[in-house]
């Protein structure tokens, strides 16, 4: 992914804009419990809750974390597993390009519904055009850029075409809108690289 650990670095910060320094974050799609390490590091006294449906990921998220494991409760499940908070932010990355628009449109609004007046949302996934031509331009220059750094070119050809017929993408435009859906305001993109985006948003005051 281009960026990845700069993009894990925006979204703390913009976590930071707003978060207090005692606040409790919701960490959705935790997965290997990378972005929750970034968060621990630096912020310790924020309270994290990871919430992954792979039992698997989230023993390597706890292997991840290390000493600062003690700082974060871990769930396995999806949002609907998600404690109640209420939350002063909450993120998922890399998560909701894996949800067609109806569930992702349920776990967006569950998320609000976890969050505090004026609390922060920052996503990012894959998110194209939907005209085909446009998305496999996209796509193939994703690919590229996976064999630039170094991923043998059969393996990124095959990602690709995995991603297309399986993934079910939204376009920029249908990702904001589907936030607005969901009920939040101020949606902002904050981060673009190739076929991923990223956005902030905020659950009304």
């Amino acid at each position: 992914m281009p960026g990845f650990h700069a993009l894990q670095q925006m979204t703390e910060l913009l976590l930071a804009e707003t978060v207090p320094d005692d606040g409790h974050v919701l960490v959705l799609g935790a997965g290997g419990g990378l972005e929750l390490k970034v968060f621990a590091e630096a912020h310790p006294q924020w309270r994290l809750v990871g919430v992954d449906p792979s039992a698997e990921m989230l023993k390597l998220a706890e292997a991840t974390l290390g000493p600062l494991a003690t700082r974060v409760e871990l769930f396995e499940g999806y949002i609907d597993t998600a404690p109640l908070g209420p939350f002063d932010g909450a993120t998922c990355l890399l998560t909701l390009h894996f949800l067609p628009s109806d569930e992702r449109l349920h776990t967006l609004r569950e998320i609000r519904r976890r969050l505090k007046p004026g609390a922060p949302l920052i996503v990012a996934h894959h998110s194209v055009p939907q005209a085909q031509e446009q998305r496999l331009r996209w796509l193939h220059r994703y690919a590229a850029f996976a064999a630039a750094s170094g991923v043998p070119m059969v393996d990124a050809a095959n990602a690709v075409a995995a991603i297309n017929s399986r993934l079910p993408m939204l376009s920029p435009e249908q990702d904001a809108a589907l936030l607005e859906e969901a009920g939040f305001e101020r949606v902002e993109l904050f981060y673009a690289g190739f076929t991923f985006k990223g956005w902030v948003a905020r659950n009304p005051v």
